[in-house]
């Protein structure tokens, strides 16, 4: 096993991966890879891209890298993963809206209605835009951006009215996650944003505490707020992404060749996941209106309203917090996207 000289950024972390990260007993390598959703691999793009990545290092690495999975939250929650990812107590991990939390500049991905498309984000992501943020959150985070996943694009439910456009929001109290830019955006939208943790948002939606919520289809149907919410729009506000992630000093502790495998491994598993969530989302649809649920699909000009009232208002607020420079890069990566599809 070859040293790290990293200097004091990555030293704490390189001496808790000799003790904690590596088993010569069971492999040469041991990762411990967490992350929040169920295992099931079928109904969770976490569950299926993480025991693809899995598959993948064990068979090519021929046994000398085993993946330890931890699914499920079993290690806790998504800030709780970064957190021992940064500190190597953890190998990877895979998380989604926290990491603008320790990578600020990563909160330019929830800019409402900014992707167009899967299609477009993917190439975004995939793009020299992702990559260059992702180096920008290694030089900040210490920990390395292996592939870019999908949570999916998030809509509104709500146990009032159909949303078309947004005046129909004005007075509707939406749960949004302890985020700041999704309270600036539910605000630009006419709407109340209410942030409440995770947890509590069944309880919040049952007595209405609450008039709505906002996340991917499939979040909407494994939680049966159908039982609980009249109205979906299908308005895809925020495309969600998923960060497969590894701590540097681990990383650097494996060979060229290892790295190499753990990063083609990635990108397989994260294209995987995103084929899981379009699959789930689609048919998730029928599944919600089946269930009762009355569907509205906004028309490219209610889009364009949906759009013009939460954009300027977000970018401003972002404006604030980051470089704007972020946006504009951002901006002119989907332009281009755009354009070559």
């Amino acid at each position: 096993m070859k040293m790290i000289s990293k200097g004091a950024l990555f030293g704490a972390a390189s001496m808790v991966a000799a003790s904690f990260g590596f088993n010569a007993q069971a492999a040469d390598v041991t990762l411990n890879f967490a992350h929040v959703d169920p295992a099931e691999w079928t109904t969770s793009k976490k569950g299926a891209a993480s025991q693809v990545f899995k598959n993948i290092v064990e068979a090519e690495s021929a046994g000398r890298i085993e993946v330890a999975l931890f699914p499920a939250g079993a290690l806790g929650g998504e800030t709780d993963l970064l957190q021992n990812t940064q500190d190597g107590t953890l190998a990877m991990s895979m998380v989604s809206g926290p990491f603008s939390k320790v990578c600020p500049e990563a909160a330019v991905l929830d800019i409402p209605y900014v992707f167009p498309n899967a299609n477009v984000a993917w190439n975004v992501l995939d793009g020299d835009f992702g990559k260059e943020l992702a180096a920008h959150c290694l030089e900040k985070t210490g920990l390395r951006t292996l592939a870019y996943g999908e949570t999916g694009f998030r809509n509104f439910t709500n146990s009032q009215r159909a949303i078309a456009e947004p005046k129909d929001m004005e007075g509707l109290k939406i749960r949004v996650m302890t985020v700041p830019l999704f309270v600036e955006m539910v605000k630009a939208l006419g709407g109340e944003p209410t942030p409440i943790p995770w947890p509590e948002v069944p309880t919040a939606l049952t007595t209405g505490t609450v008039d709505g919520q906002e996340n991917p289809i499939s979040v909407i149907y494994a939680n049966k707020f159908y039982e609980m919410q009249k109205y979906l729009t299908l308005d895809r506000h925020v495309y969600g992404t998923d960060f497969i992630v590894i701590n540097e000093a681990i990383y650097q502790n494996l060979s060229d060749a290892d790295q190499a495998l753990l990063r083609r491994a990635a990108g397989v598993a994260s294209n995987v996941g995103r084929a899981v969530q379009q699959f789930n989302s689609a048919e998730g649809v029928a599944k919600l209106a089946e269930e009762g649920m009355e569907v509205t699909t906004p028309t490219a000009e209610q889009l364009k309203m949906f759009r013009d009232a939460a954009q300027p208002a977000v970018i401003e607020w972002l404006s604030g917090e980051i470089d704007a420079a972020w946006i504009e890069k951002l901006q002119t990566a989907v332009s281009e996207a755009e354009a070559s599809m």
